[in-house]
């Protein structure tokens, strides 16, 4: 069977389907193609406005369980963007992080390989591990993983990851692609802790959580880390080029060979978007006062925090994650476009709206 847009019997599971990037990849899918949905998530409240589409399936469930696993590989396009990708949670629950990032990915990938599908899995620039602050490009096939000590769990994840992704590169007769995303941002990004979860989410919304209560912006460490943000509709557009290039291949059962796309991983990011993350919050409190029509001279100052006092005994942390983008340029044509200011003014506004009535909360 071969991948094409055009063709209303494909069914793509998206395995993560109601978290940020799934709920902007399944809006995608109905709009640019023919194809059905199987979605599988623990829920969906992002996904409101498609609870009701014709085609569209959701299954409420996770991948501990094997029977839901077995389903998931059934179609011939899978995705799996399902994992523990908090900072707080890689320190305070390090084993659940770790089965969330390997041992529920190896058995869907186990799965796929026994029913033909191409896995399409979500795995993570932070595999790179502790990299320095004069790090050059993150290369996907040769920049060799340094982490921290052992008794930092703040690798928890990353380590996970880059098991998950040596797991899946050996699996015999497994059609499979890794995606590596840096720093992907845009509406419905995590969480409101005490609105809608709890604990420290990531950057983007840890800031803007800050702005819509009128608090600090806690800079860890001084804020000295940097990081390239990447529009999630870039992501999502990165996704397209990855379909249109691997779909007849990945889904001719009858082909030995692994060309192109295939058993390849790929860095998804924004080299023009880079900066440290006490520019990130300056940037933020300037596009909030616009938002908000306010003069940011008004808004608190940031404060500097250490690692261990915000995150708990254990931080770590990587300096700079500058990627490659020359793969997915050469083999798919892609470039990230999006402009950094335009991706803050879209998240941020978004976020505004969408909780400026919880923010006392």
């Amino acid at each position: 069977m071969n991948l094409r847009f055009d063709d209303s019997c494909i069914t793509v599971a998206i395995v993560g389907c109601g978290g940020f990037i799934g709920s902007h990849l399944l809006d995608a899918v109905l709009e640019r193609t023919r194809w059905r949905v199987f979605g599988v998530d623990l829920d969906f409240y992002r996904l409101q406005h498609r609870l009701n589409d014709e085609r569209c399936e959701f299954l409420c469930a996770d991948l501990a369980e094997p029977v839901v696993v077995e389903r998931i590989a059934q179609f011939p396009l899978v995705v799996n963007l399902a994992a523990i990708c908090t900072p707080s949670r890689y320190m305070g629950e390090a084993c659940e992080v770790i089965r969330s990032n390997y041992d529920h990915p190896a058995a869907l990938a186990t799965a796929c390989a026994k029913s033909g599908s191409w896995l399409v899995h979500f795995s993570t620039s932070e595999i790179y591990g502790r990299t320095a602050p004069d790090s050059g490009e993150l290369e996907e096939d040769s920049t060799p993983a340094v982490f921290g000590p052992v008794t930092a769990s703040r690798w928890s994840y990353a380590t996970a990851k880059l098991l998950a992704e040596r797991f899946i590169a050996g699996l015999p007769d497994l059609k499979w692609t890794v995606v590596r995303p840096f720093n992907f941002v845009g509406p419905y990004m995590d969480f409101m802790p005490g609105v809608d979860g709890e604990g420290i989410p990531r950057v983007l919304a840890n800031f803007s959580t800050a702005l819509l209560r009128g608090e600090p912006l806690k800079l860890v460490n001084g804020g000295k880390a940097k990081r390239c943000f990447t529009s999630v509709h870039d992501a999502v557009d990165f996704l397209f080029a990855l379909f249109a290039a691997g779909g007849a291949v990945a889904m001719d059962a009858g082909s030995g060979t692994a060309p192109g796309v295939l058993s390849q991983a790929f860095n998804v990011g924004n080299v023009e978007n880079e900066v440290s993350i006490a520019e990130l919050a300056g940037k933020m409190r300037s596009i909030f006062a616009k938002v908000r029509g306010v003069d940011v001279s008004t808004l608190p100052e940031p404060q500097i925090v250490s690692g261990e006092e915000y995150y708990g005994a254990g931080y770590d942390d990587s300096m700079r994650r500058m990627p490659s983008v020359a793969k997915a340029q050469r083999l798919l044509g892609f470039k990230a476009r999006i402009p950094l200011e335009v991706a803050l003014e879209e998240s941020l506004s978004w976020f505004v709206k969408h909780y400026d009535t919880g923010a006392s909360s």
